[in-house]
């Protein structure tokens, strides 16, 4: 069918494109609001430094508050770089120009407030190339050498990066990459209400997997490594994945939060207008003389009396760019964090109440839709909790572990332990509770995907780990916590050493590469086609940060390429998944039967699956009984003996049964019926001269389970009849555990297994 998927991926691709490029500013000009020392012995500096300049009416404006320790007549050079390349240079005499006589001659000591609106000759403004200020995000500097007069020796340097008022940061792209990643997520959750499994795990594994990426371009924007203006801005409209949102009262709260347990909160905010904030870019020589705060970067005290301008990089400098104090960060995505998952654990309860009211008003034009969901709620809950557990892992993980290298407050440092220790206990504990299941599926029925998808327990609480991946490879979940984890461990404690804070991600993400294009964990080839691309755009992104870094030395027409190759390759990538992602979802969303256009997966885990309301079949019930999910006696698959959250550890503990012997005197009156008819040690189909088993005992009959009738066989739907009972030596008898379900004229050969076997994991 036909979709108006095209016409949304050209929306899509026509507002990236718009907003990339956005008019922020109509009226053309070049910036700076911050002057940098470019040497090593600063002999002039400025707490203040605010300069405009506006090429249509020529005019330069300026706001300066400076110190100098230089004395005498001076000389400046000014130089306008871009992108490494010198496009302008000219030496100015501070004696001639009357906006500059507080310069001359230079006296140490605070020079007064030199406030003014200078006129440029057109001769000079036609020297600054158009695309200065058209281009997003202008990687361009100005310098000023200070040179004594007399003898021309460089006696002081400072320097000022650039900006026309465009940048690729915009609150639109943010919105539209957030809105895609979390309608991906929800329109999964409705498709698998729907009944439509294959479905909903393929979107949900492509939406955790985008928003994996997202994540990983915020990392890269929390490193300590300056980096060009653009891949900056870029990283930037991706720290909503890591909590970076600012909400007036959520400041306010956080900064009282602070103070209340003794912390002091900063004030970089509130005092720009009097103070310029250094946000560390490249070529920035003075970065070794950062004061630090524990392991990260400490900001110079904003006080009238020091002359030091406030320096922000790394983590510090993703908050300032969001408007967020750098003593709020660590709150600030706490809180975030905290209150998605108590606004999602809300909505379910409420979807969980109008699927009650619609399905009484007759709302629902079949009654059985989202009745696994109603049933089972409090399950699907948990599942659904513990999934925003990991997705927000690498957020809470990057977030607790500097607020230890930083101590906000001695509260926030308790906050950050605790939240860092739980999730990491909750997320280990549900991988090692799904190896556990998978391993006894394996002993039991040699086939992991058994337990994993038969049980609807299981797969609701635990599925969020292992269900992206094929049912064989249900322990990749610990390598890719592992993964998070140690970059989380780059990213907070590497703050002050750039270059070995990069060389870290790069052996991670390289080990991560070759891991997944070794192992290709995932369903199919399309996921894992979608996942290794994404692993090797990290990597590729790392080595590019790894430029950035400077330790290859190399010219500044280098990095300054390599930045706008950075955006475009990841600007481009970012749209392709995202395209894929919405395009899937709008499918799921109008097609009928969406799950026609996947194959089924090789695990067998759509038989697994497989309603236990939706026996509609003889076949059905053949496979259900295989199963064990008999809809007489339904059984608990994850009954773990050491589950700290099933109720099997509540029964045991009742009862005063040690959990050794639980499993075998669950039934102390009678005999109980084994979990399948079925030995998996034996062949299911004998061959023609395989000894036959002896009846069963009379402790087999079970009035409770009423599974199978007098002659044999049970009643889905058809006539006894039609199909021959089992037969024990030639006579017919009750139901034999191995024994034929045919007559004895038609073995199938041993080893050649039926369909619904082969789904029921019984083919080896």
């Amino acid at each position: 069918m036909r979709l108006p998927s095209i016409s949304g991926s050209k929306a899509l691709t026509t507002t990236l494109l718009l907003t990339f490029s956005s008019l922020a500013s109509s009226q053309r000009m070049l910036q700076s609001d911050s002057l940098d020392s470019c040497s090593a012995n600063p002999g002039f500096t400025a707490t203040l430094f605010d300069v405009v300049f506006t090429p249509d009416n020529g005019t330069l404006a300026y706001n300066i508050n400076a110190v100098s320790s230089i004395s005498g007549n001076v000389t400046a050079q000014i130089q306008l770089i871009a992108y490494g390349i010198v496009a302008f240079n000219k030496s100015v005499d501070p004696c001639s120009s009357p906006d500059l006589v507080a310069l001359c001659p230079l006296n140490p000591g605070v020079i007064p407030n030199i406030n003014s609106n200078s006129q440029l000759s057109p001769s000079v403004v036609a020297q600054v190339p158009w695309i200065a200020y058209t281009w997003p995000d202008l990687d361009a500097q100005f310098k000023v050498y200070i040179k004594n007069q007399t003898t021309g020796e460089v006696i002081a340097c400072v320097q000022a990066n650039l900006s026309n008022g465009k940048t690729v940061n915009q609150a639109a792209v943010q919105w539209v990459v957030a809105v895609i990643a979390g309608l991906a997520l929800l329109i999964s959750a409705v498709t698998s209400g729907l009944g439509h499994s294959n479905t909903a795990a393929h979107i949900a594994a492509n939406a955790l997997s985008l928003f994996g990426y997202f994540q990983a371009q915020a990392m890269i924007g929390m490193t300590a490594v300056a980096m060009p203006p653009m891949v900056e801005a870029w990283a930037q409209n991706f720290q909503w994945s890591m909590g970076m949102v600012s909400i007036g009262f959520m400041q306010n709260v956080c900064t009282w939060y602070q103070m209340a347990t003794g912390g002091t909160p900063s004030t970089i905010l509130n005092t720009l207008g009097t103070t310029s904030v250094h946000v560390q870019k490249r070529s920035m020589e003075f970065t070794n003389k950062l004061l630090r705060r524990g392991l990260g970067v400490e900001l110079f005290k904003r006080d009238s009396s020091t002359v030091a301008p406030t320096i922000v990089a790394g983590i510090e400098r993703v908050g300032f760019h969001a408007g967020i104090e750098p003593t709020n960060i660590f709150l600030t995505g706490l809180g975030f964090f905290v209150a998605f998952v108590v606004f999602v654990a809300i909505g379910v309860a409420l979807f969980k109440g109008f699927c009650e009211v619609a399905a009484n008003a007759g709302w629902f034009k079949k009654g059985d839709k989202f009745q696994e969901f109603r049933n089972g709620w409090k399950i699907v809950l948990k599942g659904i909790l513990f999934r925003l557990v990991l997705i927000g892992y690498a957020q809470m993980c990057v977030l607790c572990l500097w607020e230890l290298t930083v101590r906000d407050s001695a509260a926030e440092v308790v906050l950050a332990l605790f939240y860092f220790v739980a999730m990491t206990v909750a997320l280990v504990w549900a991988a090692m509770k799904v190896v556990r299941i998978a391993r006894r599926s394996v002993a039991m029925h040699r086939n992991p995907a058994y337990i994993l998808y038969s049980d609807p327990t299981s797969l609701n609480k635990w599925g969020f780990l292992y269900v992206q991946f094929r049912a064989t490879a249900y322990y990749f979940i610990f390598p890719f916590l592992l993964y998070i984890l140690l970059k989380a461990i780059f990213v907070a404690f590497a703050q002050s050493a750039p270059v070995a804070q990069t060389i870290g991600l790069l052996v991670i993400e390289a080990a991560f590469l070759i891991g997944v294009c070794i192992l290709k964990p995932w369903m199919d080839k399309k996921t894992n086609g979608f996942n290794i691309s994404i692993a090797v755009i990290n990597f590729l992104n790392i080595i590019f940060l790894l430029i950035f870094t400077k330790i290859f030395n190399q010219p500044g027409i280098v990095t300054g390429v390599m930045g706008v190759a950075y955006f475009f390759i990841n600007v481009i990538f970012a749209t392709i998944l995202l395209l894929y992602v919405l395009i899937t979802a709008v499918i799921a969303i109008f097609s009928k039967d969406p799950d026609t256009r996947y194959q089924p997966m090789r695990d067998d885990r759509g038989s697994f699956i497989k309603s236990q309301t939706n026996l509609n079949t003889e076949l059905d019930a053949l496979g259900a009984t295989a199963r064990g999910d008999m809809r007489m006696k339904a059984r608990d698959l994850d009954d773990d003996s050491d589950s700290i959250s099933s109720a099997s550890m509540a029964k045991r503990d009742a009862a005063g049964i040690p959990p050794s012997t639980s499993a075998s005197t669950r039934n102390m009156n009678g005999y109980e019926p084994p979990h399948s008819p079925i030995d998996p040690s034996t062949p299911f189909i004998p061959s023609e001269g395989a000894p036959r088993h002896g009846p069963p005992g009379a402790g087999y009959a079970d009035t409770n389970r009423n599974l199978y009738s007098g002659n044999g066989y049970a009643d889905y739907g058809r006539s006894n009849s039609n199909s021959p009972a089992p037969r024990f030596n030639g006579q017919q008898q009750g139901y034999a555990r191995s024994g034929s379900l045919t007559s004895n004229t038609s073995y199938r050969p041993q080893g050649n297994s039926t369909p619904w076997q082969r789904g029921a994991g019984y083919e080896h």
